[in-house]
């Protein structure tokens, strides 16, 4: 063990009692849960500390010393193939002074060293060198002071995810029959799926709740918050015919916070014409199930909670990474089936970037939303005003052919889940405040 210790005293994280902030049940949000400074606090000690959080797609490792830089909360990581080819989440801090150790975005390396004081980590935290180790105290043990290594990787059809909670539930429990709807996106090829492009960000104005619930739930704001672009995409240049804006579809929600939207219709297909060209439907009604192929398969939304969102309909996975209440960074990927040639990646990566990339026509309409939900949520007035979830209450049923709870398309049920967990976990300590 390390000389010497460390006694943080009583009442320097203070903790709230937030139960009264959501009714999940009355369909009901206290508005200051999305500005509050210590709300957020908490957040990152009882939300982000221990629950599975999106890292990275398998297809970004090839080889021992590939390497990506994330967030998992506000906390930077480093993931990495080690040289057994396994993945390790490691924490991007320096023992010593606490500067990072890895600076690139993403790359392939032998180790990573602080380029302060030159503390030297191998692949899988390990700390290797010491410049002048002679100068500490002959008790002094390099095995004692390797970076903080997440105790949790595992991946769920090529999406790899952490946990720092050691005694966490295994991923693909916390999923549940959330697993389903991931794989109408995720499954469709026996390849299994790549990324290309790279990652995309930007920042946004707005806490990161809001669009991690939007993506849950919200199918709602489609016709009127992206008229325009779907003015754009209309054949005719006036829009979707009524049968199609007022399409009818489904709503799934569980215990774990996870959510996902999507119109149901024998006919669903793909947006790109290329991509729709491309897939042989029979063959995913046989491979998935008629069910995923007439709803999740194509258009829809979904979120893992907590910070985890993806589109099947153009290949779109993201993370809203939160940088303080009212500001949150977009990391986006491009994800596409291996089998695909490459005029239709280009095709769907393409699509992607014109919809929901940074400038995409629903991307700005988006952003613009959260952004002006958040400019005045710091405001006496306004904090003091509940927000209204109460839409679709008491529509939530089980339905053959769709795993788990669903309701209609137009609904909050799951965003009222995404609350309903988030009181649970905001009101429960945590592995690290567990005290013997």
């Amino acid at each position: 063990m390390p000389r010497g210790g460390l006694t943080r005293p009583e009442g320097i994280d203070p903790v709230i009692d937030v139960s009264g902030m959501v009714d999940p049940d009355g369909g009901l949000v206290d508005r200051r849960i999305f500005s509050d400074p210590t709300v957020y606090s908490q957040e990152m000690r009882r939300i982000f500390a221990r629950s599975w959080l999106f890292i990275a797609h398998e297809d970004q490792f090839k080889k021992p010393g590939d390497f990506f830089q994330t967030y998992m909360g506000e906390d930077p990581v480093i993931a990495c193939m080690n040289k057994k080819k396994e993945i390790r989440v490691l924490l991007n801090n320096c023992r010593h002074r606490g500067a990072r150790v890895c600076r690139a975005d993403m790359g392939q390396t032998k180790n990573f060293s602080c380029t302060y004081h030159g503390w030297t980590f191998d692949l899988d935290g390990k700390l290797i060198n010491v410049p002048a180790q002679e100068s500490y105290a002959s008790d002094f043990n390099p095995a004692d002071w390797g970076l903080v290594t997440a105790p949790r990787v595992e991946s769920y059809k090529g999406l790899i995810f952490a946990n720092w909670d050691a005694g966490a539930e295994p991923l693909e429990d916390a999923l549940g029959d959330m697993k389903w709807y991931i794989d109408a996106f995720m499954d469709r090829d026996p390849e299994g799926t790549c990324v290309v492009g790279g990652v995309t960000k930007w920042v946004l104005d707005g806490n990161w709740k809001l669009a991690a619930e939007q993506f849950a739930t919200d199918w709602y704001h489609v016709n009127m918050s992206h008229a325009s672009a779907l003015m754009v995409l209309s054949p005719t240049g006036k829009g979707p015919k009524k049968e199609i804006a007022q399409r009818t579809g489904r709503q799934y929600n569980d215990d774990h916070g996870n959510g996902a939207g999507f119109p149901v219709h024998p006919r669903n297909r793909f947006d790109a014409q290329p991509v729709h060209e491309y897939y042989d439907y029979e063959f995913l009604r046989e491979r998935l199930s008629p069910e995923q192929v007439m709803g999740p398969l194509t258009n829809g939304h979904a979120t893992i909670f907590p910070n985890f969102s993806y589109l099947p309909v153009n290949g779109s996975i993201r993370v809203w990474h939160p940088k303080g209440p009212n500001k949150m960074e977009v990391w986006s990927w491009t994800v596409l089936d291996k089998g695909m040639p490459e005029d239709v990646r280009h095709a769907q990566r393409l699509y992607n970037l014109r919809t929901f990339g940074p400038s995409g026509i629903f991307e700005q309409d988006d952003g613009e939303n959260w952004s002006e939900c958040q400019a005045n949520a710091h405001a006496f007035m306004v904090g003091n005003t509940a927000l209204n979830y109460q839409m679709g209450l008491g529509t939530e049923k089980h339905e053959e052919g769709f795993p788990g709870t669903t309701s209609e398309l137009y609904s909050d049920a799951a965003g009222r889940a995404v609350y309903r967990r988030w009181r649970e976990l905001m009101s429960t300590p945590a592995w690290h405040e567990n005290k013997e």
